[in-house]
């Protein structure tokens, strides 16, 4: 039973000594737990602002690339519209030349023939009067053999021409 009851002097020396401990703890103790309590603390508030500055400026970026996609876009739809119409272009324009050299060649066709069919006129206008010489050269021949027929066919020309 003596054990469950405190004497004076063992409760004056655990006063003393756990005053002591507590003044020893707040001196040296106590003031690097609270400072290293503040820091996290604060590293703690440091990275959440740093986080919300991450997030919002997340935010920004995202909007600026919405943006970007946007713009991007209506420029490639704009380049498509400009490949297009020149592509128009230069088909409207190979089809004009193509018409224009078609016209062209028909045109020149139509002159080579036409250079051709007169050649060939020409040609047989020359071979129709060659030939016209060469039969009257013939005829004649054959009919003024006889000296009667020529003497008689140079009186009749010679009738025919007035003498001035």
């Amino acid at each position: 039973m003596d054990l469950l009851i405190p004497e004076i002097g063992l409760i004056f020396w655990h006063t003393v000594s756990f005053l002591i401990l507590l003044f020893l703890l707040g001196k040296f103790a106590w003031k690097p737990v609270l400072k290293a309590i503040k820091e996290r603390e604060e590293n703690i508030q440091n990275a959440l602002d740093s986080a919300e500055k991450a997030k919002l400026e997340m935010a920004r970026l995202t909007n600026e690339n919405e943006q970007l996609l946007k713009e991007a876009r209506v420029e490639r739809d704009n380049i498509l519209k400009e490949a297009k119409e020149l592509k128009d272009k230069i088909v409207a324009d190979a089809k004009t030349e193509a018409q224009e050299s078609g016209k062209k060649i028909l045109e020149q066709a139509k002159r080579e023939i036409e250079e051709q069919k007169n050649k060939a006129l020409a040609e047989v206008k020359n071979q129709v009067s060659s030939l016209s010489l060469d039969i009257a050269r013939k005829v004649l021949t054959k009919e003024f053999e006889d000296q009667s027929k020529q003497d008689a066919f140079v009186s009749d020309l010679l009738k025919d021409v007035k003498l001035n």
